[in-house]
């Protein structure tokens, strides 16, 4: 462990200008809840004018409205599953794409109950209708009523997403199935809607709610296409990314710069990340992964560094410079702009170190970085670290151990923070790393006092 001397200068960026970027930021933030609300309200309005109440007179009518409103609402939800991740430069910078994988997670959680929900009171209060059993109406409705077949696969795609969206099936899947597995969710999607314009109550008999409900679900293909596809190839060529080195950091980590033209115009920032795609890296150009900044961008290039913990990052020691790439962002709030404290501590856990590396070259004041790892070999960038410290005077701390051995519980809890940085409290943290660390470490920034507001977090998962 080093620890090194303070400096006491105050941030770059004046507060008044925060705070105005804060309220714009909020005003966002409300218009867009707003709408979401205003087409959920036309939603439900459309299933009420459809006879959502006034129908309603048995047990089965009851089940089979029900079951039409949490079909509409699952629909709505899953087109705003699409947006949520749709590459949206402003809905990411307004909340960040940490929280917007959060809100997609627990998105897509819910669109399934309604999904479920939706087939199990439909078809109980069809039979009640009907006067059959259950398996007898599911007969019916596989065999009678349009796009049912298809439907059912769609609800099959669903819960395989979700399933596989769960945290103890995600760690033990490669990275490269889970996304194509979630690419089927918009095959799901698809699937759905050549069932609810003929067999939706509320919109195979009101045109103007049918016409609406395929601006929505067109609406949002535009913007999937323009954001996800159009914009990235359209960049690419624009900026013209290659790779111009690739260097060993250690066993099993490599850094590699990229170069091209007028990069100073993605205005990107430390901290931040981009999605990559390596177009002749063993055929996988398909797959885009999220890889930090690890080093401030200076205009002409970008430094990723990257750990092997998978065949895709282990085999990219072997890409060769001239790679063309492609790159999606700047993503990401962990920037030196939401900072208000003129105090900050950076806390990285393994390959984390990769943005607070970065931050590093822009966060000036006063500074202190703490870099927990399991052993000295998984130290990265030792050498530009303590340079940086010594020139700038920023307190660097290693902490190296095994959080599983005797007395490894006690490393980075509240009051071995308070040891490292005794004034803690008055400090805006700045915490990145794998989940399970992150979690457990904001834990004890929060019991060294640290107000959430002040705790900015960046976990390694997508």
């Amino acid at each position: 462990m080093s620890e090194l001397g303070l400096a006491l200068t105050e941030p770059a960026v004046p507060h008044a200008v925060r705070r105005r970027s804060r309220t714009r930021r909020l005003a966002l933030s409300g218009f867009l809840w707003a709408v979401a609300a205003a087409n959920a309200g036309v939603i439900v309005w459309l299933w009420y004018r459809g006879g959502g109440v006034s129908a309603v007179h048995t047990w089965g009518d009851l089940a089979t409205s029900l079951g039409r409103l949490t079909g509409l609402l699952a629909a709505y939800l899953a087109l705003i599953q699409v947006l949520l991740l749709a590459r949206l430069p402003w809905l990411e910078q307004l909340v960040g794409f940490d929280r917007l994988t959060v809100w997609h997670r627990r998105n897509g959680k819910l669109v399934l109950y309604l999904v479920l929900a939706h087939v199990v009171l439909i078809t109980v209060g069809y039979a009640s209708m009907d006067r059959i059993s259950v398996p007898k109406e599911v007969s019916r409705l596989l065999g009678s009523y349009p796009g049912m077949i298809t439907a059912t696969v769609g609800t099959a795609l669903f819960i395989v997403v979700v399933v596989t969206s769960l945290v103890i099936v995600r760690r033990r899947l490669p990275y490269e199935w889970w996304y194509a597995v979630h690419v089927t969710a918009y095959a799901a999607i698809a699937l759905s809607w050549f069932h609810e314009i003929p067999t939706g109550n509320e919109l195979s008999v009101h045109p103007v709610a049918a016409d609406y409900w395929r601006a929505l679900y067109l609406a949002t293909l535009a913007i999937l296409v323009v954001f996800r596809v159009l914009h990235p190839l359209a960049r690419t060529f624009w900026l013209g990314l290659r790779v111009e080195d690739v260097v060993a950091e250690g066993p099993d980590v490599v850094s590699l710069r990229i170069g091209g033209r007028r990069l100073d115009r993605l205005n990107a920032r430390a901290g931040q990340f981009f999605l990559w795609r390596f177009l002749s890296h063993r055929g996988r150009w398909w797959e885009a992964h999220p890889f930090s900044l690890s080093a401030a961008p200076d205009g002409r290039s970008f430094r990723i560094t990257v750990k092997g913990v998978g065949g895709y990052t282990r085999a990219l020691r072997d890409v060769r410079p001239g790679t063309r790439v492609i790159a999606e962002g700047p993503f990401g709030v962990f920037t030196d702009a939401v900072r208000r404290r003129g105090k900050a501590l950076l806390i990285a856990g393994g390959i984390g170190i990769t943005p607070i590396r970065s931050l590093l070259d822009e966060m000036h004041g006063d500074v202190a970085v703490v870099y927990r790892v399991v052993c000295e070999d998984d130290v990265v960038f030792r050498d530009e670290l303590d340079e940086l410290a010594e020139r700038r005077g920023i307190a660097l701390s290693y902490v190296v151990g095994d959080h599983a051995a005797p007395g490894g519980d006690r490393l980075l809890s509240a009051e071995h923070l308070r040891e490292l940085v005794p004034d803690v409290e008055e400090r805006e943290v700045f915490l990145c790393g794998p989940p399970a660390m992150t979690n457990v470490i904001e834990k004890s920034v929060r019991r060294a006092g640290v107000p959430r507001p002040y705790v900015h977090v960046e976990r390694f998962a997508l």
